[in-house]
Parts: structure tokens; C-alpha cells; sequence
């Protein structure tokens, strides 16, 4: 999906160490908050990865951390803030798999109201309120049952979103196409222009009222922000560091590198 949609959906997984980026609190600047780091969480550890050079895999297991396989020697203050930082970060995960899934809903309602509003024939087509229900539901489904961030942050849901796209693209463009031709036909030939130009902003249009959509969800994402400075002040406080001599640095505030 292009750049139009961009903005609301990084409102809607702008948010934690769990692998996303962006902004979570418009009207709190220090409240910015991104990771270079995917999550992926088991039944006894979290897993954060990083895929950009240089690689690495950090590992949280009741209160003791590896990096790349090697553990790192804590201090009991330390393992506390490990422990800590494992309990905070799982209570995280069904909050963001929730926005994550309220986007999916917020998607498919917009590409409905933009085919209701380009296209009515389409919109009450009943093969795309199947075909769009069915995606929706299927994408849930994903969500909910993914132990990994790369299924909830926001590139994943833009790929969500672009696949019930298509759903609906192709059906209101031969339907545009058609009346087009009806009106060309009848001689009405600014008419059939009138309509060309209005096929050639469907996806345009589309994507401006997803973002409008995804915009409804910033009030959900500005109550993470406590949550966001919390794990960032855990991992701060840690007095280790990593086998490489750097700190541990998953989430990232403000300005903070």
C-alpha cells in the first residue's frame, strides 16, 4: 500500500518493543517510542530480534538474559529488571494483538464505505461482503494465533489491508468501466471522462480513508505510553551490559538512540 495510508497505520502498532515503530502519543513528543527488535514469545521466554546489521537475538527467561547464546551475568537488581520487563512485555502482547485486529476491522470497514460511495452496484455485490468477511475473519484469526510481532506490527497489517484490496479494486473498476462506456455510448462523452477519472482515484481515495479510519485508533495507542516508558526505564536501570559492551536498548524514547 502506498504512502497515503501510512500515517494511520503506524498510529496503529506505533508502539513498543515488540518490533514496531512510530508514535504513540500525538500530543507527547517524548512519548515517541520505536524498536529495531521482533518479538517472539514462548511459553518460557521472549525472543527479540534483530535483523539489520549487526545481528542479533536476545533471549529473556525468568529473570536471566542471553545475547546471541551467551548468557549475561546479573546482579539481583538486574534479574529483577529482567523479570520484571518478561511480566510487562507479555501483558503488552494481547493489548497490541487487539489494536492490531480492531485495524483489520476499521480497514474493511472503509474499503465497504469507499465501494458504497464509488461504486454501490459493487458494494452490495454479495460475493465481496463474503469474500472481504471471510479475510477479515481469516486475518483475525492469524492475529490472535501468532506468537510473533511480525504478525502485528504495522507492515504486517498493511499487507493485511492490501490483500482486501484487492477484493474490492477490480470489482469497482469494471463497474466504472462499464458506466463509462454506457455514457460513451449514449454520446455522453464528458460524462464517460467524468467517470474514467473517478475509476483512476479509487485507490487513492481508498487508502486516504483507511488512514482516517486507522486515526480513530490513537487514543487506544496513546494509553501504551506508560506501559512504553516503563519497560524503557527497565532496561535503562540495567547495570550489565551485553558481551559486545553495549546496553540493553529494545525500546527506544524520545530521543534516546
Amino acid at each position: 500500500m502506498p504512502s497515503a495510508a501510512a500515517h494511520g497505520l503506524r498510529l496503529l502498532i506505533a508502539l513498543t518493543a515488540m518490533g514496531a515503530a512510530g508514535t504513540a502519543g500525538a500530543e507527547d513528543p517524548a512519548c515517541t517510542a520505536r524498536s529495531r527488535y521482533d518479538l517472539t514469545v514462548t511459553a518460557t521466554a521472549l525472543i527479540f530480534e534483530r535483523a539489520a546489521a549487526p545481528g542479533q537475538r536476545l533471549e529473556m527467561q525468568t529473570g536471566r538474559l542471553a545475547a546471541n547464546g551467551t548468557f549475561v551475568e546479573l546482579g539481583p537488581g538486574d534479574r529483577n529488571r529482567i523479570t520484571t520487563f518478561e511480566t510487562n512485555a507479555r501483558a503488552l502482547v494481547p493489548q497490541l494483538k487487539a489494536l492490531a485486529q480492531r485495524g483489520v476491522d476499521l480497514g474493511v470497514a472503509a474499503i465497504r464505505e469507499e465501494a458504497a460511495a464509488t461504486s454501490p452496484k459493487s458494494a452490495t455485490n454479495p460475493q465481496l461482503n463474503a469474500r472481504l468477511d471471510a479475510r477479515a475473519r481469516t486475518l483475525k484469526a492469524r492475529i490472535a494465533a501468532s506468537n510473533s510481532s511480525k504478525d502485528w506490527r504495522g507492515p504486517a497489517v498493511k499487507r493485511y489491508l492490501a490483500e482486501a484490496m484487492t477484493d474490492v479494486i477490480p470489482l469497482v473498476g469494471g463497474d466504472l468501466a462499464q458506466q463509462a462506456l454506457d455514457a460513451a455510448l449514449r454520446g455522453d462523452l464528458a460524462g464517460a471522462a467524468a467517470i474514467t477519472g473517478k475509476a483512476e482515484k479509487v485507490r487513492p481515495s481508498l487508502e486516504a480513508r483507511i488512514q482516517r479510519k486507522l486515526e480513530t485508533l490513537q487514543p487506544e495507542v496513546d494509553r501504551l505510553c506508560p506501559a512504553l516508558r516503563n519497560l524503557d526505564t527497565l532496561e535503562s536501570g540495567m547495570a550489565a551490559t551485553l558481551p559486545d559492551g553495549n546496553r540493553l536498548n529494545l525500546v527506544e524514547i524520545g530521543g534516546k538512540l
